[in-house]
């Protein structure tokens, strides 16, 4: 199994890693959010598995359940909020030319991780 990568808002796990795409497997702890993003070189498919996320895409939120999911196109500002008890748990598969962790641009984060290089 792959190495668990910890945050300050819970942790992800690299399934594959390969040329043409990448997935996670990424849970988000109960009242945490990710940053608000966007990605330069990539675009993400995010399907749920567990839990009920608050979702912002753009300028609009959805709230997804256990088996939906959601198409984030490269440059667009995104961001996956937990607002419940339990972790939310979901898969995400990138696709595009380059899925290094430095194609994060932070706009707001809970975190202070705006202008940070990911690491």
């Amino acid at each position: 199994m792959n190495e668990e990568d910890y945050r300050p808002w819970g942790y992800y796990q690299v399934l594959t890693d390969r040329d043409d795409h990448k997935v996670k497997r990424i849970v988000v702890y109960p009242g945490k959010r990710l940053s608000l993003q966007r990605h330069k070189f990539r675009s993400e498919h995010w399907t749920i598995v567990r839990g009920a996320p608050l979702v912002v895409l753009d300028d609009t939120e959805v709230q997804l359940k256990p088996g939906d999911f959601i198409e984030i196109p490269a440059g667009i500002r995104h961001r996956i909020a937990n607002p419940g008890k339990d972790p939310v748990v979901f898969i995400e598969v990138q696709t595009g030319d380059y899925f290094g962790e430095d194609d994060i641009e932070r706009i707001e984060d809970d975190f202070d991780r705006v202008g940070q290089k990911p690491r």
